[in-house]
């Protein structure tokens, strides 16, 4: 895939948009402590670096950005004008990356549930619906 600079406004607006640390993070980690739920931030040793996993509870929580990680019909989800070509392919290979991810730590028996940026007034439901169900407190 042959990568074709941008302007450099686009380059700054793109060095703009952060990694880790995000709103809908901080959200998470807050509802996930008023739960009672322990867990680690960004867990290399499973696949796909899970941003919040629990390896003893096996669960594992991806937050996903609706843009980078081109979440479908979503309006974030765009793909720039600039460079199309490039943008179509990473997108097609961040999906097939995080589902590769996803059926692995299934596989090896984690809850996998996958969180998107445009979903956030509805974290707090989808994270008690499928942690508080399956929970077993000694």
């Amino acid at each position: 895939m042959k990568r074709v600079r941008g302007t450099p406004e686009s380059s700054a607006r793109m060095a703009r948009i952060r990694q880790k640390g995000t709103k809908i993070e901080t959200d998470v980690a807050i509802i996930l402590r008023e739960l009672g739920h322990r867990y680690r931030k960004n867990v290399k040793q499973l696949p796909g670096s899970p941003d919040f996993a629990n390896r003893a509870r096996r669960w594992a929580i991806f937050v996903n950005g609706c843009f980078w990680h081109h979440h479908e019909n979503c309006k974030k989800a765009t793909i720039p004008k600039s460079n199309r070509e490039f943008w179509v392919a990473k997108f097609r290979d961040n999906r097939r990356r995080d589902a590769r991810s996803v059926a692995s730590l299934r596989k090896a028996g984690f809850r996998v549930i996958v969180l998107w940026e445009c979903q956030r007034s509805r974290i707090r439901v989808r994270l008690r619906k499928v942690l508080e169900a399956s929970r077993v407190d000694p």
